[in-house]
């Protein structure tokens, strides 16, 4: 093999190995946040906490729209002080004031960052996508717990103020009900 093959093999892995390593970077660091709590990504979990804590924590609800989302969405409470792994049940509000069917996706995540790896979800809206009728109004459940090893983080372990932030985002709705929400067009002849 000469020289300039040899350089083109090399550079050809180079791009191989790159093209690898961009395409496992977002499922890669998706389960890193699920799995360490890192930019304030919750956690889910199937049932409540183990035990309840005398230590009391207050949680506060923030909503968010992206940009071009028509919705209408706030929180239905703006806090909620309860007890360390005492579960929790929120609510968020939204309404489509438009004339179309809305399907919307919710990003969420806490502040402080530290407590995310303590913040449990059970059940939440934010695990699905959402479809908005003309005129819908609906109230949607978030069901969460703060772990009680919080207490124990030698990082975390000082924070008792909680913030749960969603924001929604627009996304194409479903074919099915996109096709019943399309208009209906007669022939005229």
């Amino acid at each position: 093999m000469d020289a300039n093959t040899r350089i083109v093999t090399r550079l050809i892995g180079v791009i191989l190995i790159m093209g690898a390593g961009a395409w496992a970077a977002v499922p890669f660091y998706d389960w890193f946040c699920r799995t360490t709590g890192f930019a304030g990504t919750t956690q889910v979990s199937e049932a409540g906490a183990d035990r309840i804590l005398d230590e009391e924590v207050t949680v506060y609800f923030v909503a968010n729209l992206a940009r071009d989302m028509p919705w209408q969405f706030k929180p239905a409470q703006t806090k909620m002080t309860m007890k360390i792994g005492e579960t929790g049940l929120a609510f968020y509000e939204a309404y489509n004031p438009t004339d179309r069917a809305i399907a919307g996706t919710a990003s969420y995540n806490v502040a402080p960052d530290l407590a995310g790896g303590f913040f449990d979800k059970i059940e939440c809206f934010c695990f699905t996508e959402q479809v908005l009728q003309p005129g819908e109004r609906v109230e949607m459940p978030v069901s969460f717990y703060v772990d009680p090893d919080l207490v124990d983080d030698a990082d975390a372990g000082h924070i008792r103020e909680i913030t749960l932030s969603y924001t929604f985002f627009e996304t194409d709705l479903p074919t099915q009900q996109a096709a019943l929400a399309a208009p209906v067009r007669a022939n005229v002849n």
